[in-house]
């Protein structure tokens, strides 16, 4: 049975960073493609982030969060991070990870599509405000 579990979520001022992880259980993370999606108040579930577990572990941002956000994996403790710097307000939402269990590569599937994905998260909730 594969799990995803997040945490690392909070609130936290304009300018501010937070630490996302997603802890695979059931499921290798440097097997397959790793996603971090979010979702605000009113708005449809958008892609953020994903890390490709092959072509050396190549890494995809929305154009957002480009520049201030990093996913990276730690394969020992089977976690893919996100580390969120620089956040704004309008980063406020809900954050989830989500695993492709077919393919190994972001490139290889719409890696920012929700149902490109086979598992998914509870969702961590970051605030971000004065």
């Amino acid at each position: 049975q594969v799990q995803l579990v997040e945490s690392g979520g909070g609130l936290v001022q304009p300018g501010g960073s937070l630490r996302l992880s997603c802890q695979a259980f059931g499921l290798r993370v440097d097997y397959y493609a790793i996603g971090w999606f979010r979702q605000a108040p009113g708005k449809e579930r958008e892609g953020v982030s994903c890390i490709s577990s092959s072509e050396g572990n190549s890494t995809y941002y929305a154009d957002s969060v480009k520049g201030r956000f990093t996913i990276s994996r730690d394969s020992a403790k089977n976690t893919v991070h996100l580390q969120m710097n620089s956040l704004k307000p309008e980063d406020t939402a809900v954050y989830y990870c989500a695993g492709n269990a077919v393919h190994s590569g972001c490139y290889r599937f719409n890696y920012n599509t929700d149902s490109e994905y086979d598992y998914w998260g509870q969702g961590t909730q970051v605030t971000v405000s004065s």
